[in-house]
């Protein structure tokens, strides 16, 4: 029988903001959940073998494209390799690991034969030795690469299942339809972080990869900011602890779902991801934590009713999944909840009143959109749209105190007046720069205490 290491309890904490007044035959409810995670055992506080004696504890695989444009320039390669070397020396001793090279194909580097090698010195020394193999040939089908990879982590048993992708070019040796069904082949069974290297690549493409798999997206630029990035989405792995959490929504007779959104620490909807898990209950994927903190925006419709009636509108959970996001066969008793509350009241200003919560990640859910529809309308030309849309995005990042992504935003526009939201578009724009606003448009900012 293996030897497990000793399990840590997780701890995680709800709190609900809401204003929960409502006017005679209001219905809808809204309120926003702080979920809070302090710690615990690997894959939620089961049992984790110890390295080397019944399967690693965390599972990673770096997919590397080596398509022929990654040689142009020759640095992009080089810092792919570099990145990865950096990458493989923050792995903790006993992480199971992986390197695949991704073209028209999906080829296992290290260590080969569809397993992961556990990290430690002689291993990551053999893993960088293979890096130098690495050469630049051939297309681009990313699906390939994730459907390998999802085999490689599902065979190793590892609690934490995480991978980092990085292309510098577009999805053409595959159709839309076949990475799209990869992606839902690994919904749930891993996260994603997926990287752009250069200007060549597809920012919806890449932020769909992370959307679907829960990781993050972002530019680089210059290939010469790889191996910090890297470094950086390494060590934010090596940091979760608790693996498949879904978030369970319960809702009485008669109500229903309008909306479950992700909107801190960056704008996430997760409606279409309902899983029915009961009697007017649903699951949420939220995939692995560390110690962090994240908020979620609900809408929940409620039947309507009369002046100084009051009803339990919703119940949030915190519970474990299975791998691949469906509910445990015998789930205990949830980690954390909270309870969204309806009551309705014939006082206009207490009905009338928004949450402040609520309304900041409103304004930042609609910061998110006007950016991307600013950008896409100039794209296509249409100036007094794109001044519209990028103007409202000035005015709402300033609003809620954006700093980052008003400097992102001051890049693309000239800022006349931020209060009233009055820019003129700037007539040359870098690419990278508007590249870089449109892929970290959804980040956040938290409510202001």
């Amino acid at each position: 029988m293996a030897n497990f290491a000793k399990s840590r309890v997780p701890r995680f904490s709800a709190e609900v903001y809401q204003n929960p007044y409502l006017p005679e035959g209001g219905r809808e409810v809204h309120a926003i959940v702080t979920v809070t995670a302090t710690g615990g055992g690997t894959t939620g506080g089961r049992p984790v073998p110890r390295a080397g004696t019944g399967g690693p504890d965390a599972g990673v695989v770096i997919m590397v494209d080596c398509s022929g444009s990654m040689d142009h320039p020759p640095a992009k390669l080089r810092g792919a390799r570099e990145a990865t070397a950096a990458a493989l020396d923050t792995l903790r001793d006993g992480v199971g690991f992986a390197v695949v090279a991704g073209t028209h194909r999906a080829v296992e580097v290290y260590p080969g034969g569809g397993r992961l090698a556990a990290a430690g010195a002689a291993t990551r020394a053999q893993a960088k030795e293979a890096l130098r193999t690495l050469t630049a040939g051939g297309g681009t089908a990313i699906g390939s690469w994730l459907r390998l990879t999802g085999r490689l982590l599902s065979s190793a048993g590892a609690g934490i299942r995480h991978a980092i992708l990085l292309t510098d070019g577009r999805n053409e040796h595959e159709s839309p339809r076949e990475l799209r069904d990869a992606l839902d082949a690994c919904s749930g069974s891993f996260t994603c972080d997926a990287r752009g290297v250069g200007t060549d690549w597809e920012i919806k493409e890449v932020t769909a990869i992370a959307s679907a798999l829960l990781g993050t997206a972002d530019i680089v630029a210059d290939p010469a900011g790889l191996t910090a990035d890297f470094t950086r989405m390494m060590e934010t792995a090596m940091r979760k602890e608790v693996a498949d959490v879904g978030l369970r929504l319960w809702t009485p007779l008669g109500a229903e779902t309008v909306f479950v959104k992700q909107v801190a620490p960056t704008v996430e909807d997760l409606t279409g991801r309902r899983r029915e898990s009961g009697p007017r209950s649903a699951d949420y994927p939220t995939g692995s934590w560390g110690d962090e903190s994240r908020d979620y925006h609900l809408c929940l419709r409620v039947p309507a009713a009369g002046i100084g009636q009051e009803m339990l509108a919703g119940r949030v959970s915190l519970i474990f999944s299975a791998p691949g996001g469906e509910p445990a066969q015998s789930p205990p008793r949830p980690l954390s909840q909270g309870l969204v509350r309806a009551l309705w009241t014939d006082d206009v200003a207490a009905s009338t009143a928004i949450n402040p919560q609520v309304a900041h990640y409103t304004g930042q859910a609609e910061l998110a959109q006007a950016i991307q529809q600013g950008l896409d309308a100039r794209k296509s030309g249409d100036i007094d749209g794109a001044t519209e849309k990028l103007g409202r995005a000035v005015q709402l990042a300033g609003a809620s105190g954006n700093e980052e992504t008003a400097k992102l935003l001051a890049k693309v526009v000239d800022v006349v007046d931020t209060a009233t939201g009055t820019v003129r578009l700037k007539a040359k724009v870098a690419e990278a720069d508007e590249m870089t606003l449109e892929t970290r448009s959804t980040k956040t900012v938290r409510v202001k205490k």
